[in-house]
């Protein structure tokens, strides 16, 4: 069911409008804004692999679907469709923020619920965004280790640290 945006009870249910009140409600909520607008900051920066991807592979000429090198000789296609390790890289990238971005996303909404202290979710959700983004500089860029692996494990320990508030909050078993 949606919410009623206008709050009217005219032809609107009861339901509609406690909705509408929520939605209010998480609006004025300064933790839930700011896991918002980290969330939002991951995510676009996650949305940037592909075109980046799409990038690599016109500039590397490394292309993984027959369809995309339709057009060219024989020759052409055998080299095209080799893989590049510069487009490869890339791709494991984008990999390793589909692996823990959504789940921060899944685990900072339940964290943002709990009414944590303001001050303790910024630094939540502010270091969870600066790993990731040192994290894309560090394997794009091809930093030496522990560069990489550090800027990881920040971001995993951020999540898990937001998960045992949320089970230490909510724990109904």
């Amino acid at each position: 069911m949606f919410c009623n945006p206008d709050c009217s009870t005219s032809g609107g249910s009861r339901l509609d409008v406690i909705c509408a009140g929520k939605m209010d409600q998480l609006k004025e909520n300064e933790v839930f804004l700011a896991f918002a607008t980290y969330t939002t900051i991951v995510v676009a920066k996650m949305m940037l692999m592909g075109p980046l991807t799409a990038y690599y592979r016109l500039t590397r000429g490394s292309f993984s679907n027959e369809e995309d090198v339709s057009r060219k000789s024989a020759e052409e296609k055998k080299r095209l469709l080799k893989p590049h390790p510069d487009v490869e890289r890339v791709k494991r990238c984008h990999q390793n923020d589909l692996e823990n971005i959504i789940p921060f996303a899944v685990v900072g909404m339940l964290y943002a619920l709990t009414g944590p202290e303001l001050s303790a979710a910024l630094l939540h959700f502010r270091i969870f965004a600066c790993s990731r983004v040192f994290h894309t500089i560090a394997y794009i860029g091809v930093l030496p280790q522990p560069s990489r692996g550090l800027s990881w494990i920040l971001g995993m320990l951020v999540t898990y640290s937001m998960a045992y508030k949320v089970l230490s909050a909510v724990l109904f078993l």
